[in-house]
This record gives C-alpha cells, sequence and structure tokens, in this order.
C-alpha cells in the first residue's frame, strides 16, 4: 500500500509543481507535502532529514532567484534602485492581473509578470528622470529577468520533484 501512496504523492506533487508557472509557491507546496508525509510515515524510513533539508533549501534558493532576477535584470540594464523595486512590484501586480485579464494558462501569468515589471521599472525610471531610451532598456531588462527567473525557479522545482521522486523508491 505505502508504494501506492508514494505514487499519489509524486502526482501531488507534480501538480504543485505546475502552479510554479501560475506564479504560486508550487516549490514550497512540494516540500510541504513530503514533510508531512514523512512525518506520517516516518517509520517507513522513505524520506530521510537530508532529503527534507536539501528539497526546502532548494526552494530557498529557487524563490531568491525568482524574486530577485526581474529586479536584477532590471539593476543589470541601467535601472536605479526604486526601478529595481519597482519591478518586483509590477512582477507581483502584474502576474495577478495576467492571470485573470489573459484567460490562456500559464502564458496569462507569465506574460503578466513580465509586462508589469516591465512598466512599473519604465515608469519608475521615467520619474526619476531618466531618458525614454534608458527607462525602456531598463524596463525590457526586468521582464526579460522575470522570464529567467520563472525559468530557473521551474527547473529547480522539477530537481526537487526528481530528488522526492528517487528518495521515494530508492531502497
Amino acid at each position: 500500500m505505502i508504494y501506492v501512496y508514494l505514487v499519489f504523492l509524486l502526482i501531488l506533487n507534480a501538480c504543485w509543481l505546475t502552479g510554479v508557472l501560475f506564479a504560486l509557491p508550487g516549490n514550497w507546496l512540494m516540500v510541504i507535502t513530503t514533510v508531512l508525509f514523512g512525518w506520517w510515515r516516518w517509520e517507513d524510513g522513505i524520506f530521510g532529514v537530508a532529503v527534507l533539508v536539501v528539497v526546502a533549501l532548494l526552494a530557498l534558493v529557487g524563490e531568491a532567484v525568482e524574486f530577485f532576477a526581474g529586479a536584477g535584470s532590471a539593476k543589470k540594464a541601467g535601472a536605479g534602485w526604486a526601478g529595481a523595486l519597482a519591478a518586483i512590484g509590477g512582477m507581483i501586480c502584474g502576474a495577478l492581473f495576467g492571470t485573470f485579464l489573459i484567460p490562456v494558462p500559464v502564458l496569462g501569468t507569465l506574460l503578466g509578470a513580465c509586462v508589469g515589471a516591465g512598466l512599473a521599472t519604465w515608469g519608475v525610471e521615467r520619474l526619476v528622470g531618466k531618458t525614454h531610451d534608458k527607462s525602456v532598456k531598463s524596463g525590457l531588462g526586468a521582464g526579460v529577468g522575470v522570464v529567467v527567473g520563472t525559468t530557473t525557479k521551474f527547473l529547480i522545482g522539477c530537481l526537487i520533484w526528481l530528488i522526492i521522486a528517487v528518495a521515494a523508491f530508492w531502497p
């Protein structure tokens, strides 16, 4: 019966993983679900403390990369600190609006986050007196950074899922 539970855990974790593409904390949901499963079936010794710590640390890295990628790319493209911070706020607001305004799964959220980060950075850069061309460059940097951050977080989530899958069935 334990194998049925493990297969269900992996299917559930795959669903959580797709949530990353919708700007949801899918990596953390995988970690939490696996920790709860490990605690529930601790006597079976399926998930050791080392595995649980590694997947939690990976989830933390994924969040940090996603959170700071837009701001870092905006900064690298010439934005000031205000523009970089605007990229973070714009990413969050854009992801929310994109999810509801663009009814295409995954694409709406990701496109909204990119456009939100880019527009927020562009707007703030214009407000602080930078030229239109420099502001556009900073906004594009923020938008590209959001794509890179989300993609990286998703790939880290794939690694988390794989570690959990191997640990579940490795003797």
